[in-house]
């Protein structure tokens, strides 16, 4: 049922009831039925206020995350324009698979998509609240920027090493921890990281006989490689992602892939 026929809907049942009771007890009734139908109006005014606020309830405990994923799929260009389609199409993505489906749990699906707009402004306001690390304290060079990123996995208890800068194969960080070997390729990139990465570090696995591969980058990732990643259950992070990397998620990765 939609907001505005939901509204006329207990707009004619409070005017009934209160018009029966108005038989009985009269003015009082009538006064009691102007309150009714006065708090029915307001509490429908009051419904994108309280959509906001459930939306931003929802994405709140993603904040991080999504703060990370604005910051990568953000770049400026060639010519100084910042293109932030990947930002665009990873809220949508978010509001459409996690926003969406609760909204409709409480009956505010229809409402949800009308104001799509809304809740997409609501996303981007959750990101940007969120105080991320400064990026200028992170290498720009190749392998300056492979060793802060083997530094922040030691520092997360791996064992990690940087590979030799010839013959590595794909592979500039190998990292065991608990039994699991990650191999890892870094790329210290202004724009988002294509299939080739994704390609690259899925065959550097295999060569380094590793659980598991990961492609790590201060910028995004294109719609290709997610989707490459996705098929050849290759981890896509943010180096920031390297400090609390979920090991048991990690886990079932490695035990669904056997």
């Amino acid at each position: 049922m939609s907001g505005g026929s939901s509204l006329v809907t207990r707009l004619f049942w409070t005017t009934v009831i209160g018009a029966a009771a108005a038989f009985v007890w009269g003015m009082p009734a009538v006064a009691a039925t102007g309150v009714g139908l006065a708090l029915v109006l307001l509490r429908h005014l009051d419904r994108p206020r309280r959509l906001r606020r459930l939306v931003r309830r929802i994405a709140s405990p993603h904040a991080r995350t999504l703060a990370l994923r604005r910051r990568q799929e953000c770049f400026v260009d060639a010519y100084g324009n910042t293109i932030r389609d990947g930002w665009q199409r990873e809220r949508a993505y978010f509001a459409e698979r996690t926003i969406l489906p609760r909204l409709e749990a409480r009956g505010l699906g229809e409402e949800g998509e009308a104001r799509w707009a809304e809740i997409l402004e609501v996303v981007e306001a959750v990101a940007e609240r969120v105080d991320l690390p400064d990026e200028t304290d992170v290498p720009e060079e190749g392998i300056a920027y492979e060793r802060h990123c083997a530094g922040r996995l030691r520092a997360a208890g791996w064992q990690a090493r940087t590979t030799p800068a010839s013959g590595d194969q794909g592979a500039d960080i190998v990292a065991e921890r608990d039994g699991l070997r990650l191999v890892v390729q870094c790329k210290r990139h202004g724009r988002p990281i294509g299939n080739a990465a994704v390609q690259e570090a899925a065959c550097a696995a295999r060569y380094w006989s590793g659980d598991l591969a990961a492609v790590v980058t201060n910028a995004g990732f294109t719609p290709a490689a997610r989707k490459l990643a996705a098929a050849t259950d290759v981890l896509l992070l943010h180096h920031d992602d390297l400090t609390d990397l979920d090991l048991s998620a990690i886990r079932r990765a490695v035990a669904q892939d056997r």
